[in-house]
């Protein structure tokens, strides 16, 4: 059992489409994962971290409805296995094959639902998922910003993704847990917050405020406000699809809340309802606090990262800020079990959010595209180095039930696993019951 404070990196798989579906971004292919994965590998353990987010690339595996290649991720997570390294699989990361088309495709959800029970059928030993990465910003930049995938710019758009995206993300919930019923699942999202500049930007940054939550309050079935379901409902979302979210609460059970926190994640609003970034002005402590008291669940920090500059130092001091927010909220009560420096290597074409391919080099990674380490990878190994065995001397009931890889078939585990078996099955009877008459409204 893995019983420590999670710190953690990630690979990109991200593969967003562009030029009308004309050019995917593979951000694996772009970063040389393909060639170097075994390096990449050894790099974990360099700097001693034992938990990788990481997935296989879909458009490469889901060739069709039961079909797949399973070739490269047998190859990769063979080596996670017998490396005991601990994955939070990340299924989708902003795109889809090209045969499902894009996230206005209704088909979508089931489709990616068996993708994801098949995956956790070949690979039992996975415990940790995030089934569908940043699910809010996944639709906002696909289908209300019109950068990627479908590139449309409408909120009748940008709802039949998110709903879509978000119903992937549930049902893929549930035909994981029946095969791993221990399993966890980390939800990757972007945490945000709006700022208005002035007074008559006072209802616009209301609304944003209150759109930025509406991918976890369909994820856990939390009853969204009265504003946002008259947003869903105008932009053809049924009653029924609506009460499918509602009804799955008891999936957040199984969640730990990931928030991911970037130097871009606060805006300026302006009265004509325009924005612009706003820098880190509350922070990742307070905008998680916000996040966790609307949802009460475990959180993790899952993905945050800045730009190396000229000195070598920027995002040095970026990981001290970041890490001294993560000890402010673990301080003030919130149950914090992860942190995570995303990613691995430098990236490709995130100075334009992948909007364009220049295959310009962006030095985010804790090491670059030679697999040379930074400045802030050997300052993110001190830090796991000083800070790993003093946080669980903290509270030593503060962990993630984790079960190593190679411990998957302990007997203890299968006791355990049949537990919430049988537990799964009465929260799914439990949702099933019809909600109380006092309840019926949408609010």
């Amino acid at each position: 059992m893995y019983t420590t404070f999670m710190f953690a990196t990630g690979i990109e798989n991200s593969i967003p489409t562009i030029n009308n579906g004309r050019t995917r971004i593979d951000q694996m292919e772009k970063c040389g994962h393909y060639k170097h994965w075994r390096t990449d590998f050894d790099l974990l353990e360099e700097l001693d971290i034992q938990v990788l987010r990481y997935g296989p690339p879909l458009h490469t595996s889901f060739l069709g409805p039961g079909r797949y290649d399973w070739s490269f991720a047998d190859m990769t997570f063979g080596e996670i296995h017998r490396r005991n390294l601990i994955p939070i699989v990340d299924l989708c990361h902003f795109g889809v094959p090209d045969w499902i088309g894009n996230f206005q495709n209704p088909d979508f959800p089931d489709l990616f639902a068996a993708y994801a029970e098949d995956f956790a059928r070949r690979f039992p030993w996975v415990q940790l998922y995030t089934p569908i990465n940043e699910m809010f910003i996944c639709a906002q930049f696909s289908a209300a910003y019109g950068w990627w995938n479908e590139q449309m710019r409408s909120d009748r758009a940008f709802v039949t993704a998110l709903k879509h995206i978000v119903k992937a993300n549930v049902l893929a919930m549930e035909r994981i847990l029946k095969i791993r019923p221990d399993a966890l699942f980390i939800q990757s999202e972007s945490s945000e917050y709006f700022h208005a500049e002035n007074p008559a930007a006072i209802k616009p940054a209301e609304i944003m405020n209150a759109r930025r939550f509406l991918s976890l309050d369909l994820n856990y079935g939390r009853r969204v406000d009265s504003e946002m379901y008259e947003f869903l409902m105008d932009n053809g979302t049924t009653r029924d699809e609506y009460h499918f979210f509602l009804s799955r609460s008891s999936l957040r059970h199984h969640c730990i809340m990931g928030n991911d926190y970037y130097v871009t994640n606060e805006h300026r609003v302006a009265a004509n309802g325009l924005t612009r970034s706003a820098g880190d002005v509350f922070g990742y402590d307070e905008i998680t606090r916000q996040y966790y008291d609307r949802y009460k669940l475990p959180v993790m920090h899952t993905e945050t990262n800045l730009m190396e500059g000229p000195t070598g130092e920027e995002a040095v001091d970026w990981l001290w800020k970041q890490w001294a927010n993560v000890l402010h909220v673990r301080n003030t009560g919130v149950p914090i079990v992860g942190f995570t420096w995303y990613s691995l290597t430098d990236q490709m074409d995130w100075d334009t959010a992948l909007r364009e391919e220049n295959n310009r080099v962006t030095p985010v990674g804790l090491y670059d595209l030679d697999r040379n380490i930074r400045p802030v990878g050997r300052c993110y190994k001190q830090l796991i180095q000083s800070w790993c065995d003093v946080l669980p001397a903290q509270s030593v009931c503060l962990a993630v039930p984790v079960v190593r890889p190679q411990d998957h078939d302990e007997i203890a585990v299968r006791r355990h696993q049949e537990r919430l078996r049988k537990m799964r099955r009465k929260e799914t009877k439990e949702d099933d019951e019809p909600a109380a008459t006092a309840q019926g409204g949408h609010r």
